[in-house]
């Protein structure tokens, strides 16, 4: 049944223009991902609750003492148990603010591993398609600089926002406690204080943002030049790169700038408004003690917790746009985590057959990449690998080859026809279990940074050591593994860096060899070579080839003259087909082609 993929969603854009969190929404990811862990933020709660106790116990026991300690008639023994109780609060402050520290710095970290894992996992499910349609370098930096921030948010910005709250709330009781009519102008002036937080959290956020865009910016130009730098070099372009990086990093100076000044706007005016409601009340007390309507220690009391509860919403006004700017970071990663891949299992699979024949067909396929509707990229597609069989696929570029390969791994859906293997229709089975059954070797060896032994398996992660060895003999890798430093733990460098093409080529070969699948894909897996590691690798591929049902793709003619079949595409369909005494004999497009080509190698031979 004929399926039409839905074209790959395009993450919002990271541009000034994108839209900013206005609200702490967002965070309620980061708080559900917070909540596996009750028992350790039992403990930073009871610690946080503790020491804003602790905090507000200190003008308690400084009014005590003001009163009873100063006195003419006060003994020494009433003196050193007042400050010997205020020593024990200073303690058990220090203490609870300590693990308080410790559990939610812990909780930042462990929320934060958990996001990354969670959106890595769900990265490796999106097909090709998404990271088309997605630059993977914008991603990276989702990954690390909205992560960072959101282990600020979880560590520091949540335990300081209920700190300053829990203090503001029992310090504004203790204050109606002392004095009620002094406490209710410092209340009446608190609608004058929340107003600009407002107002100026909003601005912030989105100045934030943009901060956040620019620096990603930054890090996926670092990555393209660091990764190019070779090309760079080559070309003399360091200036220009250097004078890109210079104008990216302004960028970022200039956003980081307008972002502080509303900060610091917003600080300014904050803490003129607190502290100014604050002097005038104390002035007022003040008269109150002259009068006598107040002891001394009260006012004393009344203007250290006075003071506590101004810093601790002075701090709230800080702490809101470190919150914004987590939610705008969340808002980022739910898009990562929230994204569906595109081709997935249906809900009952159907099982492919075993043991496994490796038959592969095409019935009149037709498919036009989401990225590119209007352009038929294969058309009226019918072709059947039989078991055992090599077919090798040739035509110009643009014809559909690679086309015919990604279909094949379902990375997409024909929009008409339909692709089957061992009789399977593949939008029938589990993609995980149709790419099992294949193994492919790329133009050019993907290698990763890791050991000769990691790159190895990675097709086949459980293969013992003795088969690692008979692969690498099988593709003639055997000889220069064995030649490197640590043998199979040697580093191979980024992306194999410290390998010649040849070599990494035939590494490719021994993995897809211990992948032991009964379908192989080569995709021009010797096009990039001289003619010694050709010859090399065509060894070892024609071992490789031997028993498996094997598809071919080769711009080289003389690579496939021993395929079982020939298919020459074009425009997407398929021109002509049979073997390669047949096609040259029948002077068409493959005809051409090999004339063309093997003029061509006559004549650099002379």
């Amino acid at each position: 049944m004929a399926r039409r993929p839905s074209a790959a969603r395009t993450l919002p854009s990271d541009t000034p223009e994108g839209k900013p969190a206005r609200n702490l929404g967002p965070l309620r990811m980061v708080w559900a991902m917070a909540g596996r862990y009750p028992r350790q933020i039992l403990y930073a709660a009871t610690a946080l609750l503790t020491s804003s106790l602790a905090t507000m116990a200190i003008p308690m026991r400084a009014r005590m003492i003001v009163d009873h300690g100063f006195g003419a008639g006060a003994s020494t023994a009433e003196i050193n148990r007042a400050f010997q109780g205020l020593l024990v609060i200073i303690v058990v402050l220090g203490l609870a603010t300590a693990v308080r520290f410790y559990w939610v710095s812990w909780l930042g970290e462990r929320v934060v591993a958990d996001l990354r894992e969670a959106v890595q996992r769900n990265l490796l499910r999106l097909p090709p398609s998404f990271f088309e349609a997605n630059s993977p370098k914008e991603i990276s930096s989702r990954m690390t600089s909205d992560t960072s921030q959101i282990e600020v948010v979880v560590g520091t910005t949540v335990s300081i926002a209920l700190r300053n709250l829990i203090t503001g709330m029992i310090g504004t009781g203790y204050l109606f406690y002392l004095s009620p009519g002094l406490t209710l102008q410092l209340v009446i002036a608190i609608p004058l204080i929340i107003a600009p937080i407002v107002w100026f959290g909003r601005r912030l956020s989105k100045a934030s943002r943009i901060s956040q865009d620019r620096v990603a910016d930054v890090g996926a130009l670092v990555t393209e030049v660091l990764g190019a730098m070779r090309v760079v070099q080559s070309f003399n372009q360091e200036a220009r790169e250097a004078d890109r990086f210079a104008s990216s990093a302004e960028a970022i100076f200039a956003a980081a700038r307008r972002r502080i000044r509303i900060r610091a706007v917003m600080t300014a005016l904050v803490m003129v408004l607190v502290f100014g409601s604050i002097a005038v009340i104390m002035w007022q007390g003040s008269i109150s003690v002259a009068t006598g309507a107040l002891s001394s220690g009260t006012i004393t009391a009344f203007v250290l917790t006075g003071l506590l509860v101004a810093g601790a919403f002075g701090a709230l006004t800080e702490v809101y746009g470190d919150l914004l700017r987590g939610a705008g970071a969340a808002s980022r990663l739910n898009e990562l985590l929230n994204e569906r891949p595109l081709i997935a299992a249906p809900e009952r699979p159907i099982a492919l057959p075993a043991p496994p024949r490796g038959q592969l067909s095409f019935e009149k396929v037709s498919f036009r990449y989401p990225s590119r509707p209007d352009a038929a990229a294969i058309g009226e597609f019918s072709l059947t690998i039989e078991p055992g069989e090599t077919v090798a696929l040739v035509g110009p570029s643009g014809a559909g080859k690679s086309t015919v390969f990604q279909l094949a791994q379902r990375f997409y859906d024909p929009q008409v026809g339909t692709i089957k293997l061992d009789g399977v229709p593949l939008v029938s089975a589990d993609p995980a279990e149709v790419r099992r059954r294949m193994a492919i070797v790329p133009q050019e060896g993907v290698l990763f940074a890791a050991s000769a032994r990691d790159n190895l398996r990675y097709g086949n992660w459980d293969a013992s050591d003795e088969a690692i060895w008979e692969a690498a003999r099988a593709a003639n890798a055997e000889d220069f593994l064995r030649a490197l430093p640590q043998g199979l733990d040697s580093f191979l460098g980024e992306n194999g860096a410290r390998l010649s093409g040849g070599q990494r080529q035939r590494i490719a070969i021994a993995r897809a060899l211990l992948r032991q699948a009964p379908i192989l894909l080569l995709d021009e897996a010797t096009s990039a070579l001289d003619a010694e590691s050709e010859r090399l690798v065509q060894d070892a591929l024609d071992r490789l080839m031997a028993s498996r049902t094997t598809l071919v793709i080769a711009h080289r003619l003389a690579t496939v003259r021993q395929a079982d079949r020939i298919v020459v595409m074009d425009g997407g369909r398929i021109v002509e087909e049979g073997t390669h005494q047949r096609l040259v004999a029948a002077g068409g497009l493959y005809a051409r082609l090999a004339s063309l080509q093997f003029d061509e190698q006559r004549l650099t031979a002379l």
